[in-house]
Order: structure tokens, then C-alpha cells, then sequence
């Protein structure tokens, strides 16, 4: 077998023993952090069946989507910080955007989203930890920013993304998880009418605890790629 279908048939395994313990019975997605990999394991991961895949860095995840165009079921996913003088790019190129931290933000990717193309997929990443060197916003912010991003014509809102401070204890690893799904419940009571079906939470070392507070989508990359060199800013899978 090769290194990295065993690494994708591990991960997910260990994706369905912790939806199995949760007791749920819905779809968890493996989102493939790709960053720093080059195209040829990006096709080598999506011949094992692995089909979302997730990048940081605008210009080589451009390069990427461009060079992996014949496969055409193949879902891109910008996970990045973004930069207003970037959202043209990433809204010509992906089809989902988790990093959205402001308004002005998703107004552009709704006013820079090709018209030939549906909807562009954000995820409002909020900055559950209340920490200083992360971007997103506040949770009592979210309510006020959803309701303004669901008047844009060419984004679809479709849930939160964050990135807790990191901790090795699984049942302290729930506690900002648990608030992630109390406040995405905050929002589909407040718009019924919405597809606010997604949790995008749940990394490498704590995607169980994620899972059993109800993460929708986990980000790996080092389990699935081996390990990076990482910023501080860059701690996303």
C-alpha cells in the first residue's frame, strides 16, 4: 500500500470511530490541507479517493487548481488569511472560502465571483479563543455579520470555521468546539430558511474532540502529509 492512501485510510478511520462514538450518524468531511505539496501527491491523494482539498497560499494554490484542472470533481478549499487586494483570485478560482473575518471581505468575493460560476461557499472564521495573534471575529460579532453577508447575491454563508488555542487534553479540547456548535445553532434558529449545515473544526491532534461537539469538516494536513514548518499564523491543520 502506499504511504499516503495508508495515511488517508487511517485518518478517516479515525473520522469514523469518533462519529461512531459521538453517536451521529451524518457525514464528516476530510478536507486534505495541502499547502506546501506539490500537485503530483495532490493526484496521487485524489486517485485514493480524496476529493475536498485545502490550501493557504494564494499564488501556489492558483497554480495548483490550474495544473489539476482535468479533475473535474475536485474541491478547493481557501483556508488562508485573505487579504482584500487577493479576493479576486481566490473567488475566480475556489469553491469554498473558510477564512472570511470581515464584511469587506465577503463583499468583494461576492462581487468578484464570476458570473458563469454559482455561488462561492464561505465559512465565517470566528476567533473562539479570544486570542490576540488570531484573526476572526468575536462570537457575539458572528449574528450581526451572517445576517450581512446573507444579503450578498454570489456567496453562499454556510457555517464557521476556527482554530482554538492549542492544548493536549481532549476534554478541555471540546470546550471552545462546544461553543462552535452553540453559536452555529445560534444561527440556524436565527435564519431557518438558510444552509448553515457546516462546522469547519478539527485538526491533526484534536479532530476527535471536534467530531463529538459536531465539527462537519476536519482540516488535515500533517497526518495526512507529514509535518510542516509552521508560523504562527499558519497553525490550520
Amino acid at each position: 500500500m502506499e504511504p499516503i492512501q495508508q495515511n488517508i485510510e487511517q485518518v478517516r478511520s479515525r473520522i469514523q470511530s469518533a462519529v461512531s462514538n459521538s453517536g451521529r450518524t451524518d457525514e464528516v468531511i476530510l478536507l486534505a490541507v495541502s499547502k506546501t505539496k506539490p500537485a503530483s501527491l495532490i493526484r496521487e491523494a485524489w486517485e485514493c479517493g480524496q476529493r475536498h482539498f485545502g490550501e493557504n497560499y494564494l499564488q501556489e494554490g492558483v497554480e495548483k487548481v490550474t495544473t489539476l484542472e482535468d479533475l473535474s470533481d475536485i474541491v478547493w478549499h481557501f483556508i488562508g488569511p485573505l487579504q482584500s487586494n487577493k479576493t479576486r483570485s481566490v473567488a475566480e478560482h475556489f469553491h469554498w472560502v473558510h477564512s472570511v473575518d470581515r464584511l469587506k471581505i465577503a463583499r468583494r468575493l461576492s462581487d468578484q465571483r464570476p458570473e458563469h460560476l454559482p455561488p462561492l461557499n464561505i465559512c465565517l472564521q470566528v476567533n473562539i479563543s479570544n486570542e490576540a495573534s488570531k484573526s476572526g471575529l468575536l462570537p457575539e460579532e458572528v449574528p450581526v455579520i451572517a445576517a450581512e453577508v446573507m444579503q450578498l447575491p454570489n456567496v453562499q454563508l454556510r457555517g464557521l470555521m476556527a482554530i482554538p488555542q492549542p492544548c493536549d487534553d481532549p476534554e478541555q479540547q471540546r470546550l471552545p468546539f462546544c461553543k462552535m456548535a452553540q453559536l452555529l445553532t445560534q444561527l440556524q434558529q436565527q435564519f431557518p430558511d438558510r444552509p448553515l449545515d457546516t462546522l469547519s473544526m478539527g485538526m491533526s491532534g484534536d479532530l476527535e474532540a471536534a467530531i463529538m461537539e459536531g465539527s462537519t469538516m476536519v482540516r488535515v494536513g500533517t497526518a495526512l502529509f507529514g509535518a510542516r514548518s509552521y508560523s504562527n499564523s499558519d497553525l490550520n491543520s
